[in-house]
């Protein structure tokens, strides 16, 4: 068995819950309050700027040109791919980019984000990799499970772009491929330090179940 099937199996019972998750249920029927997804929206993208950062310790910790350019590559993708998408839904919602720079981040997504950064601080290339791979590897999972009970979600009017945006072959493919380097790394680690690896990818798990009820709750 893969070292990433191990972790797969560990966080089922997490990752679950997200799949009946009221505000991901709610954006998927198309149900979801436009201020729910609102709210979302800006701290998803302030998430997103410490989670590039995350990805940028990776090239400052590659042992490889080939490893500096993936992680260069996966920042430059988020950067220019994934904040793209927030970028439109913004202006869609009339968020400038001054209202987003102003905006309080919660201290649930404060708490998520200090927590990657310090383990990829802390660590090397395998924890960086633990760290962003249960946000990135449970996004991919949410669209496609979702998509596949909720046909027409990727055809809804405002919230279709979400939906085909990570459902994409495009995504899929990046989140893949963040998935076999960990198994390539895994390979050469020992037992303590993939029990480490396994601690961090279900704790950001739970965090990003936080994260869902942070965006449900709208709590500012």
């Amino acid at each position: 068995m893969k070292y990433s099937e191990q972790l797969y199996r560990q966080v089922c019972s997490i990752w679950q819950s997200y799949e009946t998750h009221p505000f991901l249920l709610g954006l998927f029927d198309g149900t979801l309050p436009i201020e729910k997804f609102r709210f979302y929206m800006i701290q998803d993208y302030l998430y997103l700027l410490d989670y590039a950062k995350v990805f940028a310790l990776g090239i400052a910790k590659a042992d490889s040109i080939e490893e500096m350019q993936f992680f260069s590559q996966n920042v430059h993708q988020i950067l220019h791919g994934e904040m793209e998408i927030h970028r439109s839904y913004m202006q869609r919602l009339g968020i400038s980019d001054q209202d987003a720079a102003q905006a309080s981040i919660h201290p649930a997504n404060y708490s998520y984000t200090a927590y990657m950064l310090k383990e990829a601080y802390q660590g090397g290339v395998p924890e960086i990799l633990a760290a962003i791979l249960a946000c990135s590897w449970s996004y991919a999972d949410i669209a496609l499970h979702l998509s596949e009970r909720y046909p027409q979600a990727i055809s809804h009017p405002f919230f279709g772009e979400w939906v085909a945006g990570y459902a994409s072959q495009s995504y899929q493919a990046t989140n893949q491929s963040l998935i076999d380097r960990l198994d390539i790394a895994a390979a050469h680690l020992s037992k303590t330090t993939l029990e480490h690896l396994s601690q961090i990818f279900q704790a950001c798990s739970r965090y990003e179940l936080g994260f869902w009820d942070m965006a449900w709750n709208e709590q500012a």
